[in-house]
C-alpha cells in the first residue's frame, strides 16, 4: 500500500511552499529517488493544474561526470539547464543517495570548477532568484544510517520534522522578525566561540515550510566587514561529499583568517580559497523546528535543529536578508547552543534573547519546542 504520508508531503510542498497553480510550470528535480515517489509528485503538482517537467538523476552517474568534466563540457550543461530553469516558474528537488560520500573522491579541483561554471549561473543566479523553490531530502536506509538510527524510525522523524504545523510556526515566528530588522549589534556566546556583527540594514527572512523542507528558521546576513571574533562549530558538516569535523573560523572584519577542521584542515582552506567571496559570510540563521532536535550530518535537518545557528561562508541571497557578498560557495555550518550541547547566549544591541538554546524574551516564547510543537 502507497504510503500515505508521502501524498501530505507532496501536497504540502505544492501547495504551501511553491504554491503552484495554472501559472506554474514545476521544474520537477530527482536524485537517487524511487519513480512511484517522483511519479506521486507529478500526479499533485498536475492536480493544481501545472505544467511539469522532469530530471531524474543519479549521484554515481554524476561522480564520472565531474572526474572527467572539461570546462566546456560544463558550460554546455550550465547553458542547457539554465535555459531549463528559466522556463520553469517553480523548483522541487527530491535528493535522495545511496551513499553519502559518493563524490568524496572528485577532484576539489574539478569541484571547484563545477561550482563556478555550473553552480553560480544555473543556481544562485537563475533558480534562487528567480522561481518559487523547494528542496527536500528523500528518506533511505543510507540516510538513516547516516543519523545512527534504524529505517523505521529514520522515516517516522523524517515525516514528523517536514511536517510540522507550518502556519503556527509563521505566527510565531512575527516578533522576531520584527525585533530582527530593529537590530543592529549581534553577539554570539557559546564554549570556544565570541564573535559579534551589525544585521543593521539587512533585513531578515523568516522560513517556515516555504523553500527547504523540513524547514524552521529565520535568516538574516551580516554587513560584509562587521564580523569579527571566533566560532567554534559543535556539529559534524558533509560538503562536496566530505565529513569535517571541528570546524574553527578566526574572523577579522568580515573574512576568515584562520581556518581549521582537524585532520581536514587543508581541504576547508581549499574550498574556502575557491574564490573571493568564500571566506566572507553570506547568511546567519537561528534555528527552530521542534521536531529537529540532533543533528544527522544532513544540512536540510541540522541548519533547522531547536536552539541552534548556523553560519554561512559564501553567497548570500538577495536581498531582504542578504549583504551583497557573491562566490560560489554557500556553507551552511551548526552550532548547537542548548544545555546538552554546550549552552550557549545570544544578544541583541546588548539584550539577551536565546540562553541555551531557549528564547527568554516573553514575545519570543512561542518560538521555543513545546509551544512550535503543540
Amino acid at each position: 500500500m502507497f504510503d500515505a504520508r508521502v501524498t501530505r508531503l507532496a501536497d504540502l510542498v505544492c501547495r504551501h511552499s511553491v504554491q503552484l497553480s495554472a501559472d506554474d510550470c514545476v521544474l520537477i528535480h530527482a536524485f537517487d529517488v524511487p519513480s512511484d515517489i517522483i511519479a506521486e509528485f507529478v500526479r499533485v503538482a498536475q492536480a493544481q493544474s501545472a505544467k511539469v517537467l522532469v530530471r531524474s538523476e543519479s549521484n554515481p552517474i554524476r561522480r564520472q561526470m565531474l572526474h572527467g568534466m572539461t570546462v566546456e563540457n560544463a558550460q554546455l550543461i550550465a547553458k542547457l539547464e539554465k535555459f531549463e530553469m528559466e522556463h520553469a516558474t517553480a523548483y522541487i528537488a527530491l535528493r535522495g543517495a545511496d551513499n553519502a560520500f559518493e563524490l568524496s573522491d572528485v577532484p576539489g579541483t574539478q569541484t571547484a570548477m563545477w561550482q563556478r561554471e555550473y553552480a553560480t549561473p544555473v543556481i544562485f543566479e537563475t533558480r534562487i532568484p528567480k522561481t518559487k523553490w523547494a528542496v527536500l531530502r528523500w528518506p533511505n536506509p543510507s540516510v538513516a544510517q547516516q543519523a545512527s538510527m534504524s529505517s523505521k524510525a529514520f522515516e517516522d522523524f523524517y515525516f514528523d520534522a517536514c511536517t510540522v504545523d507550518y502556519i503556527r510556526m509563521a505566527e510565531a515566528v512575527k516578533p522576531l522578525v520584527d525585533l530582527m530588522n530593529r537590530t543592529d549589534r549581534v553577539r554570539v556566546i557559546s564554549p570556544g566561540t565570541d564573535f559579534s556583527f551589525s544585521i543593521k540594514g539587512i533585513g531578515c527572512v523568516p522560513c517556515t515550510g516555504e523553500r527547504n523542507i523540513p524547514d524552521g528558521e529565520c535568516f538574516t546576513a551580516p554587513v560584509k566587514d562587521s564580523v569579527n571574533g571566533t566560532v567554534q562549530f559543535n556539529t559534524s558538516s558533509l560538503y562536496q561529499g566530505m565529513e569535517f569535523k571541528d570546524i574553527r573560523y578566526e574572523i577579522k572584519d568580515g573574512k576568515i583568517i584562520d581556518a581549521s577542521a582537524g585532520g581536514s584542515t587543508e581541504k576547508l582552506n581549499e574550498i574556502l580559497d575557491t574564490d573571493e567571496g568564500a571566506r566572507y559570510f553570506g547568511e546567519w540563521s537561528l534555528g527552530f523546528n521542534p521536531k529537529v532536535l540532533h543533528p544527522i550530518k544532513d544540512t536540510l535537518f541540522d541548519e533547522k535543529i531547536a536552539g541552534s545557528l548556523h553560519f554561512t561562508p559564501g553567497n548570500a541571497y538577495d536581498p531582504p536578508g542578504g549583504n551583497g557578498n557573491k562566490s560560489a560557495v554557500h556553507w551552511d555550518t551548526v552550532l548547537i547552543q542548548r544545555a546538552e550541547y554546550g549552552g550557549g547566549e545570544i544578544w541583541f544591541d546588548d539584550v539577551l534573547i536565546r540562553k541555551d538554546g531557549i528564547f527568554v524574551v516573553p514575545d519570543l516564547l512561542g518560538l521555543n519546542p513545546e509551544n512550535l510543537a503543540i
